[in-house]
């Protein structure tokens, strides 16, 4: 019986054994591949992101992923009940995680797999090795306790960092949880920064590499670094006074724009308030983003200066011709007024643009064309051509193109209103580029605010060279500069507080009716700044817009202008530019009658 008994057994081990290595080879070992090899992502290194002088603005530290094998936490390998619990309460404090959604992702079934926090510092790593160092120990002095860590493993990861906190958050943005871009240029150019992920595939033995098992690996390929048109400097000195003002005034928001009137680029984009990519928890939702170029909004007086480029190159007046402005004018359903009581004026042309007068404006753009509705359509082209209604040509993530409506679409209101800036919305980079535009003789340069990137070979590829546009003659150009000249010069001008000693400035102000984004109502006031300098010969543009300012002054001339001027003298001694030394046009303002 014995005999037979070992016999029977013998038989089932054999026809378990033929089941096993000969019948189901193939689907057992299979399954032995399964649980043995484990593949994971080999993430690519970011790129940078630089300022034109090849400051880093966004660089890629080593980080860690934290991951866990959940098998390993089973009672079978701890012989512990409540191995997830366990480990989950040591690890919430170090990762800054939830117990409870830890304790579930290392109770998941039928994976070797989980990840259980994304970009770690290697602070963060050496706390946990250490802790599992100190398990270890304890468990070989005390009998009866376990190293619940032993499944918890770390993979070569990176983490963005911005070096230099909030500075030019609005136009590098940041890189969410997955790593993607989550705005700005990191958004906008993610592919290209992002490179490609590679693959590793290998076999392991209780979290451990096997090395003698083989393993297949697809190699990572790097980003690409970009380099960006602005300069670091500038930026700062930009960012710090359009902040400095928005609390002084507490005001809204507030943005300045600094750009090369020749080639289009963007030295600077400040935006007030900001946040700090480098810890979103902290940001204020409201202010992420890029409002320069995401905010819509009625300029008021600085576009005036398309206005009177109209009226200068359809040959209507020219910079002496004398106009006559009364209180108050009647046109259509509305009775318009300047932004102060006043006498008769008896200005000239360039006497309207540097008393900023509404009627004025009204009164020679009117001219335009042998009807209103003429006018209208004249008026309306320039505007286009200007870029006004169409998107800037950066391709920015959120940038708004404006609202300019068809000049058949212009309410009986809009007719008048729309030639002093009210009726019509635009963009902060929008309003630099019309003065860029007059500063280049007339042409208009896309703007740019990418130079180009260096791929992983080290091999630099220039940004295509932006578009050109003639908006009007390089007369009618030099002529609107001499009189912008006025606005700034002149002891009749509204932007006397933007000289700058030894400079020649041409500069407009402009303060606007706000329409409240809450409500759609008029509320408060956009104030605004835009000039260039040398007047003579353009080399910077600057414009400044501060939105809402309820305490103090909201005229533009007196809170923009002094931003301006503080900038641009910045911009020019940064850039090295030298005063021309000679001397301004002097028009005349005003005429005897």
């Amino acid at each position: 019986m014995v005999s037979l008994a070992l016999t029977l057994v013998m038989i089932a081990f054999v026809v378990r054994l033929l089941q096993v290595q000969a019948v189901d080879a193939s689907e057992y070992a299979a399954k032995a591949d399964r649980n043995r090899y484990v593949g994971r992502v080999l993430a690519a290194e970011r790129g940078g992101i630089t300022d034109r002088n090849g400051v880093d603005l966004a660089i890629s530290t080593d980080a860690n992923d934290i991951t866990a094998d959940p098998t390993m936490f089973t009672r079978e390998q701890l012989k512990v009940d409540d191995g997830p619990e366990q480990a989950a309460a040591l690890l919430a404090p170090i990762l800054g995680a939830d117990q409870e959604t830890l304790t579930k992702r290392l109770s998941t079934k039928n994976t070797r797999y989980v990840l259980l926090a994304r970009r770690q510092t290697p602070q963060v790593w050496n706390q946990i090795s250490d802790l599992k160092s100190a398990l270890v120990q304890r468990a070989r002095e005390e009998k009866g306790t376990v190293n619940v860590l032993a499944g918890v493993f770390q993979e070569p990861s990176s983490k963005r960092v911005y070096p230099n906190g909030d500075l030019a958050a609005g136009i590098l943005g940041w890189v969410n949880s997955e790593g993607k871009g989550g705005g700005g240029i990191e958004q906008q150019l993610n592919n290209r920064l992002a490179g490609k992920d590679g693959k590793i595939r290998y076999a392991q033995s209780g979290g451990r590499l096997v090395p003698t098992a083989g393993s297949t690996e697809t190699p990572a390929v790097a980003g690409s670094d970009v380099e960006l048109t602005i300069d670091r400097d500038i930026q700062w000195a930009a960012q710090n006074a359009i902040t400095e003002q928005v609390k002084k005034s507490k005001a809204d928001r507030g943005y300045v724009i600094v750009q090369d009137t020749r080639t289009g680029e963007i030295l600077a984009m400040a935006n007030s308030p900001g946040f700090d990519p480098n810890d979103l928890t902290k940001a204020n939702p409201d202010a992420l983003g890029n409002a320069a170029l995401q905010d819509a909004y009625e300029p008021g007086s600085t576009a005036k200066v398309m206005s009177m480029a109209a009226v200068l190159e359809e040959n209507v007046a020219t910079p002496g011709t004398h106009v006559t402005v009364p209180n108050r004018l009647h046109r259509g359903d509305r009775l318009f007024k300047d932004d102060i009581d006043h006498p008769t004026w008896y200005l000239t042309l360039n006497g309207v643009l540097a008393k900023s007068s509404n009627i004025g404006t009204i009164l020679a753009t009117g001219e335009l064309g042998r009807n209103q509705q003429e006018s209208n359509k004249i008026l309306y082209n320039y505007l286009r051509k200007f870029g006004i209604g169409d998107p800037t040509g950066l391709g920015f993530p959120g940038e708004t193109k404006g609202i300019l409506a068809a000049p058949g679409d212009w309410s009986t209101s809009q007719q008048y209103t729309i030639p002093f800036g009210q009726g019509v919305s635009i963009n902060a980079m929008q309003a630099a580029s019309v003065y860029s535009t007059i500063a280049n003789g007339g042409v208009r340069v896309e703007p740019t605010l990418v130079r180009g990137t260096k791929g992983p070979d080290g091999r630099f590829t220039p940004s295509p060279k932006p578009g050109k546009t003639r908006v009007v003659s390089e007369k009618t150009a030099k002529t609107l500069a001499r009189m912008l000249e006025s606005v700034v010069d002149d002891e009749e001008g509204t932007g006397t507080k933007a000289r700058i000693p030894g400079y020649r400035v041409a500069g407009k102000t402009g303060t606007a009716n706000r329409v409240d984004p809450a409500t759609g109502r008029y509320r408060g006031y956009t104030s605004s700044f835009a000039g260039f300098a040398p007047a003579d010969k353009p080399r910077i543009t600057v414009y400044c817009a501060i939105q809402n300012a309820t305490k103090g002054n909201y005229f533009g001339g007196q809170i923009c202008g002094p931003i301006y001027k503080e900038v641009m003298e910045f911009a020019l001694k940064t850039l090295q530019v030298p005063p021309t030394g000679a001397k301004p046009a002097n028009l005349p303002v005003a005429f005897t009658p």
